[in-house]
C-alpha cells in the first residue's frame, strides 16, 4: 500500500477507506470517459445521511489513488497537486 502523505500512512487504511477507493472507481466507470466526480460523489454512495463525516476520508482515499498513479485530481480543469490543494476539488481517470 502507497500512502499519499504521513498523515495517512499514521491514520491507516480501514475498510471504509478502502469502500470509498472502490466508490469512487465505480463512479468513474459509470460515467463517460473524460467525466468528473466530486469526492462527495463517493462519500454520498456510502455515508447516507451521515455523508459529511466521509469528506475527509473520501480525499484521503484520492490522495492514495493518486499516489498510485489511478486517479487525478484537478481544479478548474487542471490537474493539482494533492498535497496543495485547497478548496473543491474533481477527480477523473488518468489521461
Amino acid at each position: 500500500m502507497k500512502y499519499c502523505s504521513a498523515a495517512c500512512r499514521s491514520h491507516g487504511v480501514n475498510t471504509t477507506d478502502l469502500q470509498l477507493e472502490t466508490t469512487i472507481v465505480t463512479l468513474l466507470h459509470e460515467r463517460a470517459r473524460d467525466a468528473t466526480i466530486c469526492p462527495s460523489d463517493a462519500a454520498r454512495a456510502i455515508g447516507g445521511e451521515e455523508w459529511r463525516d466521509l469528506m475527509e476520508p473520501a480525499r484521503r482515499a484520492a490522495r492514495r489513488m493518486v499516489a498510485r498513479g489511478e486517479l487525478q485530481i484537478t481544479q478548474g480543469g487542471v490537474v493539482v497537486d494533492p498535497s496543495t490543494a485547497k478548496g473543491a476539488i474533481r477527480l477523473r481517470t488518468p489521461r
